[in-house]
């Protein structure tokens, strides 16, 4: 009996230490793989290290540019070099815009000292701030219905209007001129001959515009501004130079600015359908904007005072230049239908370089040259 009681006792006692050990182990496996670092700890490291190296480049930027203008790395396109005598003050108005941040760099680009003063109502800051910073460049967020005071910074004056509802500032351009005895230029444009019954226009063409209709407003400011500019220079002897811009394309255009060329693109680009209103028959011209650019800095440059028509000759019915858009745009499955036409849209619109074809066959580049020129990336996805 009592040997049979030992061996009871006995089992019970080696299932313990079984229990025992594998407790033990259990607890090893725990403390050790507790000691381990686990996935979230791994990506809270990583997250840290992100975060301080982020925090890095940021206190060295800093410090940059706590040391000033003189030790910051931006580097600007080669600027050419020119004496102080040569060298002109120019101040032009909607510089941030389409043509004018183009008319920007060029004249940067020949060493002269440009004030932009822009609303950036149209305009855009990315248009010019490869020039910011440049010790001959300087950008001033101000809209020029405003005074304007900048008397000692201003040689040469490239002005842009905008609606009637700001006339106002057609004043106040020629009236800097007067006070620093500045040569002005007006980029007028060839709506200022309204629904043209003379085809193609020439300068002396007075035109024929509807003063209630809806392009009124653009129409009419045009043409008061140019009218002003001619009082100033009749009446104080201001030089004014009057450029009447046609249809002009290329980089950096708005696309919801209503130009044709735009509204073409971005309505390609988005497979939407091509909106030509009317039959499409009516005519234009188009170039491009480095042409113009050349043409804006010769007329100011030249002794020619009165109004001169900068643009392309050749025409293509807004049809055809859809048809163009679309065949450039590969990806594009966009459909060209067809609306009502709008109220006093030009039927033809090309130029005659009637009073000054020295200057104005500068923008006489055909508009498939223009396109070679364009880049092609903005056609495609």
């Amino acid at each position: 009996m009592i040997a049979l009681k030992n061996r009871q006792m006995k089992l019970p006692i080696k299932k313990m230490r079984q229990i025992v050990i594998i407790i033990l182990v259990v607890i090893i496996v725990a403390v050790v793989y507790g000691s381990l670092p686990g996935i979230d700890d791994v990506q809270k490291r990583n997250s840290n290290r992100y975060i301080e190296r982020e925090i890095q480049m940021l206190e060295s930027k800093i410090r940059d540019l706590e040391k000033g203008p003189q030790h910051w790395k931006k580097t600007y396109p080669e600027v050419k070099f020119l004496t102080y005598k040569d060298r002109k003050r120019i101040l032009i108005t909607g510089g941030a815009g389409f043509v004018g941040s183009h008319l920007v760099d060029q004249l940067m680009l020949q060493g002269h000292e440009v004030t932009v003063v822009d609303n950036f109502f149209t305009g855009r800051k990315r248009n010019v701030e490869h020039w910011m910073g440049h010790e001959n460049f300087e950008l001033l967020h101000h809209d020029i219905v405003n005074p304007l005071y900048i008397e000692d910074s201003v040689r040469v004056l490239y002005k842009r209007t905008l609606q009637f509802k700001k006339l106002s500032l057609s004043s106040i351009s020629p009236g800097l001129a007067k006070r620093v005895r500045a040569r002005l230029l007006l980029a007028s444009t060839s709506e200022v001959y309204g629904d043209p019954e003379v085809h193609p226009q020439t300068e002396d063409y007075w035109g024929h515009v509807n003063p209630i209709g809806p392009r009124a407003c653009y129409d009419e400011g045009k043409r008061v501004a140019e009218t002003t500019c001619y009082a100033y220079a009749k009446q104080d002897g201001v030089e004014v130079r009057v450029a009447r811009i046609f249809n002009t394309f290329g980089p950096r255009m708005h696309m919801n600015d209503g130009r044709v060329v735009s509204n073409f693109i971005l309505q390609a680009l988005q497979n939407e359908s091509l909106t030509v209103y009317g039959q499409g028959t009516q005519t234009r011209s188009f170039q491009y904007v480095s042409d113009l650019v050349d043409g804006l800095i010769a007329l100011m440059n030249s002794n020619y005072s009165l109004p001169c028509n900068l643009g392309n000759a050749e025409e293509h019915t807004i049809m055809d230049f859809a048809k163009i858009i679309k065949s450039l745009v590969k990806s594009s499955t966009s459909k060209i239908i067809t609306k009502p036409a709008m109220q006093d849209d030009p039927k033809r619109a090309s130029p005659r370089h009637h009073t000054s074809p020295e200057i104005s066959q500068l923008a006489a580049c055909g508009t498939n040259d223009g396109w070679d020129k364009q880049d092609n990336t903005v056609l495609s996805k």
